[in-house]
């Protein structure tokens, strides 16, 4: 019997996304080698790493990750368009592995990015794939959209969060979709059960800019005075965005299932992470191996 093509499309999910780490180690584990690979932000950069055979260094690097580390990351321009501007963002993209068109991948690959005049998704599957990555990741009123192609380029999570159809799309006759997101709207989503006392996205940011050499913090208090601070207990701004972008996803997630059910869904159990806790990589990738362990009796029903 002929073996059938596999897809697996990773979704976007901030720090959650670490799990697709996880997810496609324990794939490897089993044998199951995907023929296919579509990323939405986070998973773009997982994917990406996994098509150019870089994904044990991303690992690596994921692992050190600290307070101090992710400051670095900080280039405040609200010009652009977002909090951060992405240069450096892209500098640490061009350090994983050098730039190169996606065509010339071992695997076919695409990311997903949302087209900021349209709001209509757009497939990248040639070219650049550091480009290809950076415009997924852009999160709205976060990190500053992407010129890319004669258009202004979003988080591909406003449009497509987990791409299966991105997936059939390159001819995938088997997709394992993977979404980090799952279960963050329940009740109990928001229980922190990690071993690091950082219970939101707000003591992250607080953390960060601790990091800050005193004459930088000063500049990104000024540049954004009401960025960081709250008022009479009102939600923060990135609580507020992180939120939207949230409650968005989910909606959209749920209406593009309906349409385009995944043959396997990994649902990994990360509704207690912050999008932005990006040092609590192990604790995501292990979650994601797990999620990926617990739905391999289905898989392997559509498996010769």
């Amino acid at each position: 019997m002929k073996k059938p093509k596999i897809g697996v499309a990773l979704g976007s999910g901030g720090a959650r996304g670490w799990c697709h780490i996880g997810a496609l180690r324990a794939l490897a584990e089993e044998g199951i080698e995907p023929d296919v690979v579509a990323g939405c932000s986070m998973g773009a950069l997982v994917g990406a790493a996994y098509v150019a055979g870089e994904l044990d260094a991303l690992e690596e690097w994921a692992y050190s990750v600290n307070w101090r580390k992710m400051a670095g990351f900080l280039d405040v321009n609200l010009a652009s368009g977002g909090l951060i501007e992405g240069k450096r963002i892209v500098a640490f993209l061009n350090s994983i592995k050098e730039d190169a068109p996606i065509e010339s991948l071992n695997k076919p690959f695409m990311t997903i990015a949302s087209d900021m005049q349209t709001g209509r998704e757009v497939w990248l599957d040639k070219g650049s794939i550091v480009d290809a990555v950076r415009a997924s990741i852009a999160l709205p009123g976060i990190i500053s959209p992407m010129q890319l192609n004669g258009k202004w380029l979003l988080d591909g999570g406003m449009t497509n969060p987990v791409p299966v159809s991105a997936c059939r799309a390159m001819g995938a006759e088997i997709v394992i979709a993977i979404n980090p997101n799952a279960n963050t709207l329940e009740p109990h989503a928001k229980r922190d059960k990690g071993k690091e006392p950082v219970k939101s996205s707000r003591d992250f940011l607080d953390k960060m800019l601790d990091s800050v050499p005193g004459g930088v913090k000063q500049s990104l208090k000024t540049m954004t005075p009401n960025v960081f601070g709250r008022k009479n207990g009102a939600p923060r701004y990135i609580e507020v965005i992180s939120a939207s972008i949230e409650i968005m996803t989910n909606q959209i997630l749920r209406s593009r299932m309906a349409g385009e059910p995944p043959h396997v869904m990994v649902n990994p159990h990360l509704a207690h992470m912050s999008v932005l806790e990006f040092y609590r990589a192990k604790e995501a990738v292990e979650e994601g191996r797990r999620a990926t362990q617990a739905v391999m009796p289905l898989l392997r029903e559509y498996l010769p």
